[in-house]
C-alpha cells in the first residue's frame, strides 16, 4: 500500500487500519508506505528507513520513535523541520472576507490575512476549507459576501480576475488541478506568467529560461532537465513545481491547499522553509492543511472551520492549543 491514507479523513484512516489488522491476522503480508510517521509506528511491526534511494536501516517498530525516524531520513531532529517563527511584523491587511456564503457549502465566512503572516484554515475534511479558497479565487461562485484585496472591494468571477488582483492558488491535488502532467517542468512553471514574460504572443526564450532557473534554484527542485515532463519528478518535487509556477510573478496573497500531501519529510521541511521565507519577506499566505502538526507548526494564526462556518480563531502559542483546535474542529 503506497500512501493509502493521504486522501482519507481521520475516521476513514481508522477503518483502513482495522482492515489492515484483519488481513494481518489472516496471514497476509503487507508492505505499507507512508509519510505519516504516527501511523507507521502504530500499524507496522518492522520499519525500513530510506533516504535518497538507499536503505538507511531496518528495525523493529517497537525500537523506533518519531524522532528517530526523522533523524534517519533527514539527518536532523524533528524540532528542525518547522522553521522558527519570528516575532510577527505583519503589515496591512491584504485579504478581508466578510459574509462569504454558498448554499449548502459556506455560511457567513469572514476572516483577514495580513502581509507577512501565515494564516491557517483548519477543520475536518468537508468542513469548507478548500471551498473557501476556491470561492476567494473565483473558481466557485458564491451567493453572498464581500472580498477586499489591499482595502479595495473586488469581484472575482473567475480565477483570471483573482490573478489580476495578485492572488495565487496552489490546489490540493497537484496531479489533477495544479499541474499539466504531460507537459514539461519548464512549461508548467512559466504558464501563469507567460503573458508578461512573452508579451504579444512572442516567446522570449532567454527571459523565460532565466526565470525558470531562478525558481528551480530557489525552491531546490531536483530534476534532470527542465524540458523533462513534470510527471518524471518525485511527488515532493512536483509539489515544488506547483508552488514555483505562482512565484514567477510574485503574488500579494498565496493560497495553498494541503502543501505537503504525499511528499516525504525532507521535501516537507524544504517547502516549510520556502513558505516561511515568503512570509518573512512580506507575502500574505493562507494555508489549508489536514495535518494538525503542520497547521500549528507553520501558521501564525489559525481559523477553524466546521460545517461550512468559521467557529474559532487561535493566536499565540499554537502548538500548546492542539486539543482546543481539535475540539473546535468537531463542533
Amino acid at each position: 500500500m503506497d500512501e493509502p491514507t493521504a486522501p482519507l479523513s481521520r475516521r476513514e484512516v481508522e477503518q483502513l487500519h482495522g482492515v489492515i489488522r484483519s488481513l494481518k491476522a489472516q496471514g497476509t503480508s503487507i508492505v505499507f508506505v507512508s509519510h505519516f510517521l504516527d501511523e507507521v509506528l502504530e500499524i507496522t511491526d518492522t520499519v525500513t528507513v530510506m533516504k535518497d534511494g538507499q536503505r538507511v536501516r531496518t528495525s523493529a517498530t517497537a525500537d523506533e520513535t518519531k524522532d528517530s525516524l526523522v533523524l534517519g531520513m533527514l539527518g536532523r531532529s524533528l524540532d528542525s523541520v518547522f522553521p522558527e517563527k519570528r516575532v510577527a511584523h505583519t503589515g496591512d491587511t491584504v485579504l478581508a472576507v466578510e459574509g462569504l456564503s454558498r448554499q449548502g457549502v459556506l455560511k457567513d465566512v469572514g476572516f483577514t490575512v495580513r502581509a507577512g503572516e501565515i494564516v491557517g484554515l483548519g477543520g475536518l475534511v468537508g468542513s469548507g476549507r478548500t471551498e473557501t479558497l476556491r470561492a476567494v479565487f473565483g473558481a466557485d461562485a458564491v451567493d453572498a459576501g464581500t472580498i477586499a484585496v489591499a482595502g479595495k472591494p473586488v469581484t472575482h468571477r473567475s480565477p483570471a480576475d483573482a490573478m489580476k488582483n495578485g492572488l495565487a492558488l496552489v490546489p490540493e491535488s497537484r496531479k489533477s488541478q495544479g499541474l499539466l502532467m504531460g507537459r514539461s517542468i519548464h512549461e508548467n512553471i512559466v504558464l501563469p506568467a507567460l503573458g508578461r514574460i512573452s508579451p504579444g504572443g512572442i516567446i522570449r526564450s532567454r527571459r523565460e529560461s532565466q526565470r525558470i532557473e531562478e525558481m528551480i534554484r530557489e525552491l531546490g527542485i531536483k530534476l534532470g532537465r527542465s524540458t523533462d515532463p513534470v510527471s518524471t519528478l518525485s511527488g515532493g518535487n512536483q509539489q515544488k513545481v506547483a508552488i514555483a509556477k505562482w512565484l514567477v510573478d510574485v503574488p500579494r496573497l498565496l493560497m495553498i491547499d494541503e502543501p505537503t500531501r504525499g511528499v516525504d519529510i525532507g521535501a516537507k521541511a524544504s517547502i516549510y522553509k520556502v513558505l516561511r521565507a515568503l512570509a518573512d519577506e512580506g507575502m500574505a499566505i493562507l494555508l489549508v492543511s489536514s495535518e494538525l502538526e503542520e497547521l500549528l507548526g507553520l501558521s501564525d494564526r489559525v481559523y477553524v472551520m466546521s460545517r461550512g462556518r468559521l467557529v474559532e480563531e487561535f493566536t499565540g502559542d499554537l502548538e500548546s492549543q492542539e486539543e482546543a483546535v481539535l475540539t473546535a474542529a468537531f463542533a
